[in-house]
């Protein structure tokens, strides 16, 4: 809130009414965040907030009173809606002050007539602090992360970067340290819905770019939270420990995030604790280091359009569970490199494709399983209702059945692992919050109806006396029309005397005898009119009978939700494994459909694979009606007598598949190091430990750098950072700038890879000349996308042959796409008087000239004894030499010259 905001609702002013004033109070304490201020059964909004959000959600703004001689701009969403314009509001960047009653109304009146009922905030909503289901997406992680940096740490650098993440819907707790290098591809694999730092890193203009660029909602913080001094003791004091080894061994950076984080949780949950799992230290070293470019370039869970649709985890996801869905999201975030892991991932795979009978039944089973972990987390933080507690009892049920249809012969360790939590789950617990809730509870456990009926006795009493008060009164009634022989004897009700008996006055002996049983009311014409203590007893039941059975309702729920919660560990144990089982079904479901095979995977340099596809195009050609994918061959691994891979230099026309290769085998990785069977008919991988991709052209407005630019940073980048172990694939490089300059920069590359990074690689290219590197680097191989001509048409046969392309075909592409004839024509002119003019000069005899990289000097060579070497001749009489003052006779002179101090330094 602005200052001249802050100013035009300060409470000084005398004449603001006391509601007013209590509103000024409470925003005055919450400046950065629209406050949602209760008003019966509406969230209102005043000030700039009802402007903000009145645009924002598209309400009507409207007004209430005048403050300072202006009217009050107000709007309103009824709270029975508040979470699906919190949705609205939160995906806009916003955040959100809930502010409820905290106050009965009817002890506010004790106070005076004019008292308002006292208000204060609960709850600071904010992007990754969401926790309620309407808001969250079911298939994935909701993370907090806290992002910190200390100087000196364990990864050896002057600076190193600490990391804190939190999926409060689940209670996922994990750290991690980095360094700067790091630092973007760990932001683009935990991919954090909110990001929290200090204060002061924001200033720092690359780091706040970084963070912006990261797609984070940023949430700035004083520093004091991530002070390292203290992170050990507020971390224990969260969890209840006096020390964190049990916890494992963490850094000064990671229990400084982790501090932060929890800092953050405090100050945002307002006294409610999240359920969260100790902290657990994830290894830098232990995923697949894929940057944000190139996770981008693979759109391995987005499309470039930011669509989950068309990106490789739509194309691969068959889970029916949310908890799998978003196990599966993570670990195609952060592949593994452990190879021993990877094969355990493998083997439940292949046992659940063994085994479809029953995977297909376990599935079925697997359907009806509710989000369990996101359940447990509402009921903690005091934000559950009755179907989150029906949640935990379908769940435990569920692995109940699981249990059952697992049980066949020896399975395999993951599958073991998962199988041991789900039989150490709760399963008491589990039947008897089956037998305490309805089937279809509502939402909301204040008006309560979600108990089941049978499971308290004195609930099924009052719920009997308020819903069939009548048919109470008439059973009554009979009994005492039998005892006292008196058919004409009636139980009525008026608003005077309640509930009475009612009796001819001539009839009435048997009750007048028995005065101390038969309290006489009144006496009528004709008539006369009793109660009894029963009766007194009944009406008064009858009366409260709504009020305490909605608070039996709530004290069941409140013993029910507490049971759950000293339960939770289990709970949680058990939802992991339902996730576990669920993913690797999946992934087997997966295999079978798409005709997947399981990968060799281990620790050499191999990357060899035998009909390998891209997964999402061949799904989408499958579903389009089109052509079938056609499979190709990749073999990278080193040979026999080398200890690195080999380099493909792949030529060959737009349009005939280059780039679809490149990025299938990149997939085909990340796949088999993610656990997951591959679309290949064979495959080896020898373990990735990073992975780059250069593919595509896109400018980045926000740091100034053109599309050139960009290509250039991020080709810096894979040329800084790729080792022996790195997967590489280059696309275009060079295309942006003069033929000439992108031609040299693409040969330097290739240069580079081969002699300095000797990574795998794939460098796909239009530049032809670079083909005839082949004939001095050893590791590095031709290959083509074959084509054929057929009446002056182009078909692209989309196969990757041995070879390097003679030609592009663009100007048949062009065609294709629609330029005008008189265009095409016209290129094929001046292509065919281009290529006349290349036969002269043959590119090929470059490579006799120009030395390998590896041998060119940054420095020039010293002389024999020692000292620099002499200055050129030659060079110094070019320097004295204006071709603008000499005629054509000296130009000639000085040719000569220049030829003769030429021949002299050769001697």
């Amino acid at each position: 809130m602005s200052e001249q905001s802050a100013q035009k609702i300060a409470p000084a002013d005398q004449k603001v009414t006391p509601m007013m004033a209590q509103f000024m109070e409470i925003k005055s304490a919450n400046p950065d965040s629209l406050l949602f201020y209760r008003m019966g059964d509406f969230y209102e909004l005043f000030f700039d907030d009802a402007e903000i959000a009145s645009q924002a959600l598209g309400i009507t703004l409207t007004k209430r009173g005048k403050h300072q001689g202006a009217d009050i701009p107000m709007c309103g969403v009824p709270v029975h809606a508040a979470d699906d314009y919190l949705q609205k509001l939160i995906a806009k960047g916003h955040r959100v002050s809930v502010c409820e009653q905290t106050e009965d109304p009817a002890e506010a009146k004790k106070r005076g007539s004019k008292s308002v009922v006292r208000r204060d905030v609960v709850r600071l909503v904010t992007p990754g602090t969401l926790t309620e289901e309407r808001l969250l997406d079911a298939g994935a992680n909701n993370y907090l992360m806290a992002l910190t940096r200390l100087k000196g740490g364990s990864l050896g650098n002057d600076a190193v970067f600490g990391l804190a993440w939190i999926d409060m819907s689940t209670g996922s707790f994990q750290v991690s340290e980095t360094d700067q290098q790091r630092l973007a591809a760990d932001l683009a694999q935990v991919s954090p819905r909110e990001l929290i730092l200090a204060d002061t890193l924001l200033q720092e203009s690359e780091l706040r770019l970084l963070a912006e660029q990261s797609g984070s909602a940023l949430s700035p913080v004083p520093r004091a939270f991530f002070d390292s001094s203290t992170a050990t003791d507020r971390l224990g004091h969260y969890f209840g420990v006096k020390t964190l080894d049990g916890y494992g061994t963490f850094s000064r950076a990671e229990l400084s995030a982790a501090a932060g984080i929890l800092s953050y949780i405090e100050r945002t949950q307002l006294g409610e604790r999240p359920p969260l799992d100790p902290p657990v230290r994830e290894a830098g070293a232990g995923r697949m280091l894929i940057d944000p470019a190139t996770r981008a370039n693979l759109e391995l869970a987005r499309t470039l359009s930011g669509e989950k649709q068309g990106s490789l985890l739509a194309t691969i996801d068959r889970t029916v569970t949310g908890g799998g869905s978003r196990l599966l999201a993570s670990r195609l975030a952060g592949p593994l490199v452990d190879v021993d892991a990877i094969q355990k991932r493998h083997d439940s795979v292949a046992y659940f494709l063994a085994n479809e009978i029953m995977r297909e039944g376990l599935r079925q089973t697997l359907k009806s399983a509710p989000d369990m972990a996101r359940a447990l987390s509402r009921i903690a933080l005091n934000r559950g209702g009755p179907r989150d507690i029906l949640s935990v009892a379908q769940g435990l049920a569920t692995a109940r059945a699981v249990l059952d249809q697992t049980r066949i012969g020896d399975i395999p360790a993951e599958i073991a692992e998962a199988r041991e939590s789900l039989e150490h789950a709760p399963h008491a617990l589990g039947d008897q919050l089956i037998s305490a809730i309805k089937d279809e509870p509502p939402l909301l456990k204040r008006d309560g109806g979600f108990v089941a009926t049978g499971y308290n006795s004195d609930l099924d009493e009052l719920r009997a006396l308020r819903d069939e008060s009548r048919k109470v009164i008439a059973r009554l009634q009979a009994d005492y029309s039998e005892e006292l022989g008196l058919r004409s004897l009636k139980i009525k009700h008026n608003n005077v005397l309640g509930w009475f008996i009612e009796a001819p006055t001539a009839q009435t002996e048997k009750l007048t005898a028995d005065p101390a049983r038969f309290i006489h009311r009144q006496t009528m014409a004709g008539a006369m009119r009793f109660t009894t203590t029963e009766l007194a007893d009944l009406e008064s039941k009858i009366a409260s009978a709504g009020e305490r059975a909605l608070a039996i309702e709530l004290e069941i729920f409140e013993q029910l939700a507490q049971a759950i919660i000293d339960a939770g560990g289990a709970i949680k144990a058990a939802a992991q494994g339902l996730s576990v089982l669920d993913v690797s079904a999946a992934l087997a479901k997966l295999a079978q459909d798409e005709n997947y095979s399981r990968p060799v995977v281990d620790d050499s340099r191999a990357f060899d694979i035998k009909g390998g596809r891209h997964p999402v195009v061949e799904r989408a050609l499958r579903t389009s009606g089109g052509d079938s994918f056609v499979a190709n061959d990749a073999n990278l691994g080193p040979d026999a007598s080398e200890e690195t891979g080999h380099i493909w230099l792949i030529t060959g026309p737009n349009m005939a598949g280059k780039s679809t290769f490149l990025r299938q085998n990149a997939l085909i990785a990340v796949l088999a190091q993610m656990g997951s069977f591959v679309p290949a008919a064979q495959a080896q991988v020898g373990i990735v430990d990073r992975l780059f991709s250069r593919v595509g052209a896109a400018d980045d407005l926000a740091r100034g750098r053109s599309t050139f630019m960009v290509e250039m940073v991020e080709t810096a980048a894979i040329l800084n950072q790729a080792g022996d172990r790195s997967l590489v694939i280059l696309d275009e490089i060079g295309r942006g700038t003069a033929t000439f300059d992108g031609l040299s920069i693409a040969w330097a590359t290739i240069e580079h890879l081969h002699e300095v990074n000797r990574s795998r690689a794939l460098f796909a290219t239009h530049y032809h000349e670079l083909t005839a590197l082949s004939a001095k680097l050893d590791r590095l191989s031709n290959a083509t996308v074959s084509v054929k001509e057929w009446n002056g048409e182009v078909i692209f046969l989309h196969e990757i042959v041995p070879g390097a392309a003679d030609r592009s075909y663009g100007i048949q592409v062009a065609k294709l796409a629609g330029l005008p004839a008189k265009v095409v024509e016209r290129s094929k002119q001046v292509l065919s008087q281009l290529e006349e003019q290349d036969r002269r000069s043959p590119a090929e005899s470059l490579i006799d000239e120009l030395p390998l990289f590896a041998s060119i000097s940054a420095t020039p060579p010293p002389s024999a004894s020692g000292t620099a070497s002499e200055p050129d001749p030659v060079v110094t009489a070019l320097e004295d030499i204006n071709p603008d003052d000499m005629t054509p006779r000296e130009a000639l002179d000085a040719l000569y010259t220049l030829k003769t101090l030429q021949t002299r330094t050769k001697d």
